[in-house]
């Protein structure tokens, strides 16, 4: 017999629209869509967008606008707002979200574990003390404590506040 869990939500994961070609390319084109794709901010050469398939709740990430698969040719003034928005990121997850840590990183590259290795990004996972528990180590399943636009939408609300 196998275990199932019952999770509703994930339907609109796997039943929503199908994006061609590069998804960040297409977040970054569609400022129209913002809401819907979890856009959090906009600034001049990359933005701030909630991942759909979190690690944990609050999970988001910076991109470039550029379509650049490597960060050596990335252009500094790219890279020093993206260094800037990780920076103010960490403020907003620990200041709305009671983040007790902040896990920062980019994988560059597939061997490195990139899920889009064709253009970079830079991920913002909030951490709490004794949130990985017996499910997550035992049955390698997640557990979420509330609903990815509920989380949106309290970061959204106070964004413009530490990247404005």
């Amino acid at each position: 017999m196998f275990d199932i869990l019952y999770a509703p939500w994930r339907s609109e994961y796997v039943s929503g629209k199908r994006i061609e070609g590069c998804v960040f390319c297409y977040a970054a084109k569609h400022p129209e869509e913002d809401e819907e794709l979890g856009v959090l901010y906009r600034g001049e050469f990359s933005f701030a967008i909630m991942n759909k398939y979190p690690y944990t709740p609050g999970h988001f990430m910076i991109i470039p606008y550029e379509h650049i698969d490597n960060l050596e040719g990335l252009p500094e003034e790219v890279w020093l707002e993206m260094a800037r928005f990780t920076k103010k990121g960490v403020a907003l997850l620990k200041n709305v979200m009671k983040a007790e840590g902040v896990n920062i990183g980019m994988n560059l590259g597939a061997a490195a574990g990139a899920g889009i290795a064709e253009h970079i990004h830079m991920h913002l996972v909030p951490r709490w003390q004794r949130d990985t528990n017996f499910i997550t180590s035992i049955g390698n399943t997640r557990v979420y404590s509330t609903d990815f636009f509920k989380i949106y939408k309290a970061l959204k609300e106070r964004v413009d506040e530490y990247f404005g």
